[in-house]
């Protein structure tokens, strides 16, 4: 979709439990992702596809492809692109295991397929035009990252190397109501929010309070001492 000059691309994926890369938390029990999570009940699949392993990723990554003619007319007319998608394409976008009450959570949120795509369509040089805009944690996210090095699965073909470009990450969640009415991302008045007008990306978001955190503290995932919400949570139960 092209909108004023504006290009918009939204991706198919689906999470991979390997995703994770980060250090587990094994001072407290944890429900395994089968009973927490309702999606292994809830979406039945073909055998050949599982959560347990990258197949589903690569799945609904494939299904991408057919509209790559688009995408080329996309880059190739426009000078600014917004992709967007559901799930999350790294993991320096979620909060680390000890600061979240599900420590699980980062294995059922992301795809790197995901990350490669957004990649190879924002080009490889650092860019103020490249944005992603993803869903699914619920915490509000507003950073520009530079691009990592993966490997690449063998049965993704076709797609080049993850260079050192940037992109700005998006995410302005409107939560469950209940999460809204304990104000979580600034309550339920801030919403909705302008990512693009006048030919230009808006401003950062405000308040968004995990990208601002990482953006003073560095990431640790090595540390697996539970902050204190995550504690007294689990010391109640």
């Amino acid at each position: 979709m092209v909108l004023d000059g504006l290009g918009i691309i939204p991706l198919f994926s689906w999470y991979h439990e390997s995703f994770d890369r980060e250090e587990e938390i094994t001072s407290i029990h944890v429900l395994p992702l089968e009973m927490a999570c309702k999606d292994f009940k809830a979406c039945k699949w073909s055998k050949e596809l599982s959560n347990g392993d990258i197949s589903l990723a690569l799945y609904f990554d494939a299904m991408n492809e057919k509209n790559q003619s688009v995408i080329k007319e996309i880059q190739n007319t426009c000078n600014q692109i917004i992709t967007f998608s559901h799930f999350v394409p790294r993991q320096e976008l979620c909060p680390e295991k000890r600061m979240l009450f599900y420590p699980k959570l980062p294995k059922i949120i992301g795809s790197d397929c995901l990350e490669f795509r957004i990649r190879s369509i924002h080009g490889v040089e650092g860019s103020p035009s490249a944005c992603h805009v993803f869903g699914h944690t619920h915490f509000c996210w507003d950073s520009v990252l530079h691009g990592i090095s993966l490997k690449v699965p063998n049965n993704m073909s076709g797609y080049s190397q993850v260079n050192d470009e940037q992109c700005r990450y998006v995410q302005a969640p409107l939560a469950y109501p209940r999460e809204r009415k304990r104000r979580m991302n600034g309550g339920d008045k801030w919403l909705p929010f302008c990512i693009y007008s006048h030919g230009k990306f808006s401003d950062r978001l405000s308040p968004c309070y995990w990208s601002d955190y990482y953006s003073t503290n560095p990431r640790t995932p090595h540390n697996t001492q539970l902050a204190p919400w995550v504690a007294r949570f689990y010391n109640q139960t």
